[in-house]
């Protein structure tokens, strides 16, 4: 178990280093820059560009610096070391050896602020909202398809299936309006301004539209899966045997069910804690999401390669937990 996590560790490397240089690319690929694309402003002139520029080393190549290396090599240096570190000096490796130390860089538009504090100050206004809407989804979703499983083509079969059908087809930025002006608006159930979002009861109504995405996956899996196991031989030898139904599907069904179900909650726990940049933007909650947005029309490009490291790293360790706990629940793929 402990060269599987190792090597899986190992492997992790290449995925975020691939992740990150996707990004880069994307990235460099939206016109303007940082600090040459602001219509609400006035607009910065030559000579402070490129002085911004320089500060932050972005007067330099974007990948490789073949220049710089042929220059080093002229004036007689021949230690490769330093030959390799010269031709890497460019803003995507700089970046990314600064992340490696856990230096993030500077937010470019957010003066005086590093994009290691913005996240960590934005992080719990996110981890919020995706913890209840995770909870909201295993509560709703793991009991929905069970009896879906059990109840097959009964009515709690059909309206389950409804309901989860809905959850995926519908988009979450329709479901959080009609979230805002059903109960909002009309009911007036929910504030839609002036929102504290240091208390708990402003994060329900986002964290059941976010949820309810994941809620229905879980339940189709979970539906899915015990369809397959409740036919399997040993099940009908456990009823055989005279075993409660209840001690059958805890014991027997779920335990070889919860692969399928552990597969898609370990990303899926990730992806609603880093936070849903429509659900935040929708009811104006100050997560990730949001700042991840504005920083995207900026060109904040420190702020968006940070992001976005983190939520890789993120989803590949939460990856590797899913693997590790596949030995957990079935003791065949452990050994």
């Amino acid at each position: 178990m402990l060269a599987f996590f190792i090597r899986r560790v190992l492997w992790a490397i290449p995925v975020i280093f691939f992740v990150g240089l996707v990004s880069f690319f994307l990235m460099h690929q939206a016109p303007g820059g940082p600090f040459d694309k602001d219509n609400n402003k006035k607009q910065v002139d030559g000579a402070t560009l490129k002085a911004l520029n320089a500060r932050f080393g972005l007067d330099k190549p974007q990948y490789v610096n073949p220049v710089a290396a042929r220059a080093l090599w002229a004036s007689g240096e021949r230690n490769p070391l330093r030959l390799a570190r010269t031709y890497l000096d460019s803003q995507f490796f700089n970046y990314m050896l600064n992340a490696v130390r856990g230096d993030l860089g500077p937010s470019y538009r957010q003066r005086g602020k590093s994009v290691q504090d913005i996240l960590i100050k934005q992080a719990p206004f996110s981890m919020r909202l995706g913890l209840l809407a995770f909870s909201f989804a295993l509560i709703a979703g793991i009991p929905l398809g069970i009896l879906a499983a059990l109840k097959q083509n009964s009515l709690i079969d059909y309206l389950s299936l409804l309901l989860s059908t809905i959850g995926v087809a519908v988009p979450s930025f329709v479901t959080g309006l009609l979230v805002i002006i059903v109960f909002g608006t009309t009911l007036k159930w929910i504030s839609i301004t002036n929102n504290n979002w240091n208390e708990f009861q402003p994060y329900l109504a986002p964290a059941l539209v976010l949820g309810l995405t994941s809620m229905s996956f879980i339940t189709r899996i979970t539906r899915t899966t015990l369809l397959e196991v409740k036919r399997q031989d040993y099940i009908r030898t456990a009823r055989a045997k005279g075993l409660a139904e209840r001690s059958v599907v805890s014991r027997h069904m779920m335990r070889n069910a919860l692969i399928p179900i552990v597969t898609i909650i370990g990303p899926g726990l990730v992806d609603l804690i880093t936070g849903s940049v429509i659900t935040e933007a929708i009811f104006g909650i100050p997560g990730i999401g949001n700042f991840f947005v504005n920083s995207l029309f900026q060109r904040d490009y420190s702020m968006i390669m940070g992001t976005t490291l983190v939520y890789a790293t993120l989803i590949v360790f939460a990856n590797i937990l899913v693997d590790l706990s596949y030995g957990l629940l079935d003791p065949r793929i452990r050994a």
